[in-house]
């Protein structure tokens, strides 16, 4: 690998919430790796089973990683939960001079030279702003794609890597539905480019979704969708297409259902017009097979 990708530091916010199956397999596979992140702060959002104590735990046993704690809420608030979760833990390390800055969730294994190798991509693409690797599931002896149809641009939330200046200049991360989409948007607007590491795989050991169900999740990506401004015929066709695939139907409908939702109560859109702008032209030169995000 490249020296100057063995040098990166980074710092690494993970807001969990009810993850006692899982989150030993994060830290383990953090603990473990080539290059170890500056700091690690867990963010127990509330859990009702023992994800705090293990946090707690890893806390003691390694003075890089601190856990933080938060009320129970009562609910899961999807997207802006997270987010405020996120914040909270950043809050501690906004103001440490790392190189890149990485939301990953805590239900995730992979191998010890995950970010050795992610930070290598980086290094070879200057203007690479935001990335991460292919987040898959366990498929007996191989792994599995979680979701094949993401665009090319598309990060997983799961495990976002943010290069310091590209964060700086996109103001972080949205507090709603859809802050995993604009985030790269605004970075390409921008002029810096995003994508996922084909050849750099990690395993999701909870579904995406599972938390939610598959009903609510689909309806909670509609949403997200219209707070990001997705164009309406842009969207028509997208639930069109998922509606073809598992789960069969239901996928579109709830995506469908949870965009007109966000029309219906007039829930606010991204307040930055320009961004909501580029993005609907970048969707219609999609369809009308021009240059777009999607090349």
């Amino acid at each position: 690998m490249a020296k100057a990708a063995k040098a990166a530091s980074y710092t690494v916010v993970t807001p969990v919430r009810d993850e006692e199956e899982h989150i030993q397999r994060t830290v383990d596979s953090i603990v473990a790796q080539t290059v170890r992140p500056t700091r690690w702060v867990i963010v127990n959002d509330g859990s009702k089973d023992r994800t705090g104590p293990v946090a707690d735990e890893a806390a003691r046993a390694h003075p890089w990683i601190r856990a933080v704690h938060r009320p129970d809420r009562g609910f899961r608030k999807a997207g802006g939960g997270v987010i405020d979760a996120f914040y909270d833990g950043y809050s501690l390390i906004e103001n440490e001079a790392a190189d890149y800055v990485v939301k990953l969730d805590g239900d995730l294994c992979f191998d010890r030279d995950y970010f050795e190798r992610c930070f290598h991509e980086f290094d070879r693409d200057q203007r690479l702003g935001i990335g991460g690797g292919t987040v898959c599931k366990s498929g007996g002896a191989s792994l599995e794609v979680e979701s094949k149809i993401s665009p090319r641009f598309h990060v997983r939330g799961a495990t976002k890597i943010y290069r310091r200046a590209c964060w700086e200049q996109i103001g972080g991360l949205m507090r709603a539905p859809g802050w995993d989409t604009l985030d790269e948007v605004k970075a390409n607007m921008l002029g810096w480019s995003t994508r996922t590491f084909s050849d750099i795989k990690l395993v999701q050991l909870r579904l995406t979704g599972a938390a939610y169900g598959a009903w609510n999740d689909r309806v909670k990506g509609g949403l997200g969708n219209y707070i990001a401004g997705y164009h309406p015929l842009f969207m028509f066709l997208r639930c069109v297409r998922r509606m073809a695939e598992r789960p069969y139907f239901l996928g579109g409908c709830g995506l469908m259902f949870g965009y007109l939702k966000g029309y219906a109560l007039g829930v606010p859109q991204v307040e930055d017009k320009n961004l909501i702008r580029y993005f609907r032209q970048q969707q219609i030169n999609r369809l009308l097979g021009r240059s777009s995000l999607w090349d």
